[in-house]
């Protein structure tokens, strides 16, 4: 168990490389329960790829990552159990039904909750049984993100969740984020859309490529 002074993830002078050129180098971020953090920069910078690593799904990088204090390698099982990564891609199965993948989703991470009302909550309602083949790209998303309702993880790591969403969806899951955070959680996005949220903290990547003096413009403590 860790004092209330540990940060709740770390990340020590991160680099990445891909197709032999370097993405960013030299991260050193802390990011505390409650923090909303956004990770920012061009097409290209990487952000895709450190929430890749930070989630635990690349290996592909340079420095260190802990978990309560810990190296992530070794405290690997535990931040599975209290993580959540959403990516691109839905995840889902589209042979099956949206209250079939969540079905799937619950039995994997031993989390419990109401699939019916967690697809009310993104517009679902109706489309329970509905073959995923037969919905569009937006609902689609809104079954991965319905796994948001259910899931008890204390980080969420979220790769432009907003896409294919309408502007009540966007609204909506604003909401949810907020509410995260304000129960002591941690989520950490990336996002092409101008958010509203309060105390949203930027981490922009293009300050840490090798061009430009490393910097961390706003937000999360960084060099800590």
């Amino acid at each position: 168990m860790t004092d209330l002074l540990t940060p709740l993830l770390e990340l020590h002078d991160l680099s990445c490389e891909r197709d032999e050129r370097c993405l960013f180098t030299g991260l050193n971020i802390r990011f505390a329960a409650g923090d909303l953090v956004q990770i920012g920069g061009p097409n290209g910078a990487g952000k895709t790829t450190l929430l890749r690593a930070i989630a635990g799904i690349s290996q592909d990088y340079e420095g260190e990552i802990r978990y309560s204090g810990q190296p992530l390698a070794t405290a690997r099982w535990e931040f599975a159990r209290d993580s959540l990564y959403l990516g691109h891609l839905a995840g889902i199965k589209k042979a099956l039904s949206p209250a079939e993948n969540l079905s799937w989703y619950l039995a994997q991470t031993g989390d419990s909750g109401d699939i019916h009302q967690a697809l009310t909550a993104v517009g679902l309602y109706g489309y329970e049984d509905t073959p995923c083949y037969q919905l569009s790209a937006g609902q689609l998303r809104r079954v991965a993100l319905a796994r948001l309702y259910l899931s008890q993880a204390r980080i969420w790591i979220l790769d432009e969740p907003f896409t294919a969403i309408d502007k009540p969806g966007v609204a909506q899951l604003e909401a949810l984020i907020a509410r995260q955070v304000t129960q002591g959680g941690l989520v950490i996005l990336t996002s092409h859309q101008d958010l509203t949220l309060p105390q949203l903290r930027m981490i922009n990547l293009q300050g840490y490529q090798p061009t430009a003096s490393a910097f961390e413009p706003g937000g999360a403590t960084a060099n800590g």
